[in-house]
C-alpha cells in the first residue's frame, strides 16, 4: 500500500490516518484492561487513593483564582497519573523549581502535583512564545517539512513512539526552533489526553542523521547555532520540571562521535533519572531494537513494521480535526501578566 493521501473517519466521526497495516489516530477511549492493571500495580490507582487524590487536587485548584483549568475527573488524572501517585517523586519537581512558597502547608501528594501543574502552565509565562500557540493551524510549517512523526504502532510495553527528524532534514530557515519546539508540545499534548499514553508513557527517537561534511559534530551550523544555552536551558526545564507525561526513553539515532562528545558537555546538568532513559544507538539498529521491539519500528530505524508513514502535511491535517480542543487548551493556564509568586 503506497502512502496514505487524505483522513478518513470511524463509526463515530473520530479521524484517522489508514496505514493500511495500522492507523494512526487518538486513542482517546478507556485504555486496555493490562493497562488499568498496570495503572493499578505502578501508579497505585487504586480505589481510595484515587478518589481522595482528585479531590485534594481539585480543591487546590480551585483555590487558586487566577489559574484557569477544567475540574472534571479526566482531567486531573491526566496530571495525576504521570507521577506514580508518590509523593516523593513529585516532591523532586517541586523541589527543582524556581519558585519558593512562603507559607507553611502539609505536603500531601496532591498539594506536590498541584505545584508541578503549576511549573507546567508556568511555562507560558517564563518562555513566553515558545509555549504559546500550541495549536496545529500555526504549526503547519513544522508538519509540512516531515519531521515530527507519530509512529501507528506502541511498543512492547503500550508506549506511544514518536519521532523527530533533527538532522540534516530540519531547515531552521523554514522552521525555526522555537516552531519545532512548539510542535513537539503539540504531539505530546495529544499524547497526554490519551488514558493509554498516560499510564504506559511515551518513547522518543531523535534521528540526528546529517552532512557529516558541513560541520564536526556531523550537522550543518545552522542546526548547531539554533541549540544555545538559553534554548537547553528551557528544554530540560520543561523535561524535567513541567512535562505531565512518563518519558520512558529517549534513544538517539544517527548520531557521530562528536556529537557525543559535544553532548557530553551538558550531561552534568540532566537529571539521574533522565540520564538513565538517554540511550545513543548510531546505526546500530540491533541496539535500538533491544528497546523497543522489530514489530514497532519502519525498516529505516531496523523494524519490520509493513506501513509507510505519512506525508508530514498529512499528519498536521489530522491535529487540524482536533482543532477546537487544542484551541481550548491553549487558553487554559494564567493570565498574562501574572507573576507566580515568589
Amino acid at each position: 500500500m503506497g502512502k496514505a493521501e487524505c483522513i478518513s473517519y470511524d463509526d463515530n466521526q473520530l479521524p484517522y490516518i489508514d496505514l493500511g497495516s495500522a492507523r494512526i489516530r487518538m486513542d482517546k477511549e478507556q485504555a486496555p484492561e493490562w493497562a488499568l492493571k498496570k495503572a493499578q500495580d505502578e501508579l497505585r490507582e487504586v480505589d481510595g487513593i484515587k478518589e481522595q487524590a482528585i479531590k485534594q487536587l481539585r480543591e487546590l485548584i480551585q483555590n487558586e483564582k487566577q489559574l484557569n483549568l477544567p475540574l472534571d475527573d479526566e482531567y486531573m488524572m491526566m496530571f495525576l497519573r504521570p507521577c506514580h501517585y508518590y509523593p516523593e517523586s513529585a516532591l523532586k519537581r517541586v523541589r527543582a523549581s524556581a519558585f519558593q512558597f512562603h507559607f507553611h502547608f502539609q505536603f500531601t501528594f496532591a498539594f506536590v502535583l498541584f505545584l508541578q501543574l503549576k511549573n507546567f502552565y508556568n511555562m507560558k509565562l517564563k518562555y513566553g512564545q515558545a509555549c504559546e500557540n500550541i495549536v496545529p493551524d500555526k504549526l503547519r510549517n513544522v508538519f509540512e517539512a516531515d519531521i515530527l512523526n507519530l509512529l501507528p504502532t506502541r511498543d512492547q510495553h503500550g508506549r506511544r513512539l514518536l519521532v523527530l527528524e533533527a538532522g540534516k532534514k530540519w531547515k531552521p530557515s523554514k522552521v525555526p526552533l522555537v516552531d519545532l519546539f512548539r510542535g513537539i508540545q503539540l504531539t505530546v499534548l495529544g499524547s497526554m489526553v490519551e488514558p493509554y499514553s498516560q499510564i504506559c508513557g511515551a518513547v522518543v527517537i531523535i534521528d540526528m542523521e546529517g552532512n557529516c561534511f558541513a560541520s564536526p559534530a556531523g550537522l550543518p551550523l545552522s542546526h548547531i547555532t539554533q541549540f544555545t544555552p538559553s534554548f537547553a536551558a528551557m528544554l530540560l526545564d520543561y523535561i524535567q520540571d513541567c512535562i505531565c507525561m512518563r518519558l520512558k526513553g529517549v534513544h538517539i539515532v544517527n548520531n557521530s562521535y562528536i556529537f557525543n562528545m559535544l553532548f557530553a558537555i551538558f550531561k552534568p546538568f540532566i537529571r539521574e533519572k533522565l540520564r538513565k532513559r538517554i540511550f545513543f544507538h548510531g546505526k546500530d539498529w540491533k541496539s535500538l531494537t533491544s528497546h523497543i521491539d522489530a514489530g514497532a519500528l519502519p525498516p529505516k530505524y531496523g523494524g519490520t513494521a509493513t506501513w509507510e508513514l505519512p506525508p508530514g502535511k498529512l499528519l498536521g491535517e489530522f491535529f487540524e480535526c482536533y482543532l477546537k480542543d487544542y484551541e481550548q487548551a491553549d487558553s487554559y493556564g494564567y493570565p498574562a501578566g501574572y507573576k507566580m509568586k515568589k
